[in-house]
């Protein structure tokens, strides 16, 4: 009679366990991811989406995120547009094609788990990472900064680097966020500017200029110093008191996508907590608050991020750049 109940419930759980995989092995057919991630972490998200969902064929097309939106919008032009998927470097971009009516609002999709905030409110794009900016400088510098004023300081006259909102997206988004929290907001980059700060090149030229001393502070995408820390460059990062800005390297689907469900259940597996962990391997600080942090990063509690609104972003886009431009051009 034993045997005989084991038996059952042996076949039971295999009942069980054909119907909780039946929904993953009923997605099928083709998907084509457009991507800003790097290849290897392309690869891998792909991995793990192809490991849940292995009936899914996957291509992915990966550049940067200027260079990805304009191979979509040449599409948009032609009537073809190819991807079916979008997970680029910012909310503002995909503000911008929200608000074209070219991304398909996924209502199901499980924010449970998330904080308020971080995610577009219509769930037309979702926040897959937190990818902050703040300051790094040489450990040979005599003021060690806790505070953005802080770059403002004699002690950091000529020596501080930042990358220009002209060139970089998330240097955009920086700027429109601290000029939109701190009290004296765009007085805060004049000053900046009296002080002799450097607004040009990318993150990884600040890193260079910051780690070989010629400059020693910079404004900067915070895993870049946190890993060469590690490896023994002379840096140190500060995630400073009144907090951070932050990129969430946004994911979406574009509603002309031939395979909705395959686009759903990517979104899906983005925001589980399985793809979120692939985040954290990746070595970037996940969405998801129950993901623990990279190594050398301090608690999740103790990174405070400023508040930042990318529909607000994107219609102040075009001021912000020209008032930069007044200040430091």
């Amino acid at each position: 009679m034993r045997s005989n109940a084991v038996i059952a419930l042996a076949a039971a759980g295999l009942a069980l366990g054909a119907l909780a995989s039946q929904p993953a092995m009923a997605v099928e057919g083709k998907l084509v991811l457009y991507t800003s991630q790097p290849n290897t972490d392309a690869q891998q998200t792909i991995d793990g989406f192809k490991a849940k969902y292995p009936n899914v064929d996957v291509s992915f097309v990966r550049d940067g995120t200027p260079r990805v939106m304009a191979k979509l919008r040449a599409e948009f032009e032609a009537g073809a547009p190819q991807a079916d998927v979008l997970l680029i470097a910012d909310a503002v971009t995909m503000e911008g094609l929200k608000k074209e009516d070219r991304l398909l609002a996924y209502d199901k999709a499980d924010l449970s788990a998330y904080p308020a905030g971080i995610h577009d409110p219509q769930k037309m794009w979702f926040a897959t990472k937190l990818i902050t900016t703040g300051i790094v400088y040489n450990t040979k510098a005599t003021m060690k900064p806790t505070s953005w004023l802080d770059l403002t300081k004699p002690e950091v006259k000529n020596l501080l680097a930042m990358p220009s909102p002209l060139n970089s997206g998330a240097a955009m988004i920086h700027t429109i966020t601290l000029t939109g929290s701190l009290p004296g907001g765009w007085g805060y980059y004049e000053e900046l500017k009296k002080n002799g700060a450097l607004a040009a090149g990318a993150n990884g030229d600040i890193l260079r200029q910051v780690a070989t001393g010629e400059k020693l502070y910079g404004m900067i995408v915070d895993f870049m110093p946190i890993r060469e820390k590690a490896k023994g460059a002379p840096v140190e990062f500060v995630f400073p008191k009144e907090g951070v800005s932050a990129v969430s390297e946004p994911v979406a689907i574009l509603k002309s996508t031939k395979n909705p469900e395959a686009a759903k259940a990517f979104i899906d597996f983005v925001l589980s907590k399985d793809g979120q962990e692939l985040t954290l391997k990746q070595g970037y600080v996940a969405a998801h608050p129950a993901v623990a942090l990279p190594a050398g990063y301090p608690a999740r509690d103790a990174i405070k991020l400023m508040p930042f609104d990318a529909g607000k972003a994107l219609a102040d886009e075009a001021a912000s750049r020209k008032r930069f431009s007044a200040i430091f051009e």
